[in-house]
């Protein structure tokens, strides 16, 4: 049995010469200090999960091809992984825009996320889902000209260019895709309130 008082370079020595067990004493050890510094970045609990799994994958690629020379300091090793990982994902993902539909009211927004609960968390989550579900369903010219504006942060003229329409065009495609965008918002929610006060 690995003793807790083993340090981290003999529990990697250990796992490099065959033991297994080595490696899960130091995924305890670490997890949650890792988990909790990639959740900070993403706030999102799946994500965060899913990326933890990466790191600790991650690492055991590292350490078994012989590139591991961190001299025993393996927490802050993993956690620089992990903080590449989230940043990535980050990135990738870019910030949530928040759109505004034609009668003023907006979809989302998740920079509100830092002061939220777990629950309020995976509600936003979901909703972004569903949103982005929404936009795909868009007849492709409108969904082009949103993406641009909401998520690229072109301006109309930017779109108009891009796309090799006019401006009136690009302007009216955005209008047509918020309109049916509310649309759609309006039948889920309806269909979610059939469900939870049924006639």
């Amino acid at each position: 049995m690995i003793k807790i008082h083993v340090s981290d370079a003999a529990l990697i020595s250990a796992y490099i010469q065959g033991e297994d067990k080595a490696f899960e004493t130091l995924v305890k050890r670490s997890k949650s200090k890792v988990f909790t510094s990639i959740y900070l970045i993403v706030k999102d609990r799946y994500v965060a999960e899913d990326l933890l799994q990466e790191t600790y994958i991650k690492a055991i690629d590292v350490i078994r091809s012989g590139r591991y020379n961190e001299e025993g300091k393996f927490l802050p090793w993993v956690a620089r992984i992990a903080h590449n990982l989230a940043i990535d994902y980050f990135r990738k993902e870019k910030r949530y825009p928040t759109i505004v539909l034609e009668d003023g009211s907006k979809v989302f927004n998740s920079f509100d996320f830092a002061e939220d609960s777990a629950e309020d968390l995976q509600m936003k989550s979901d909703q972004i889902a569903h949103v982005r579900e929404m936009i795909k369903k868009l007849p492709e010219e409108q969904r082009e000209v949103l993406v641009l504006r909401h998520y690229e942060e072109l301006s109309f003229q930017e779109i108009a260019e891009q796309t090799g329409v006019s401006i009136n065009t690009a302007l009216g495609r955005m209008r047509y895709a918020l309109i049916n965008l509310r649309k759609m918002i309006e039948k889920q929610e309806s269909a979610y309130d059939a469900k939870l006060y049924p006639k």
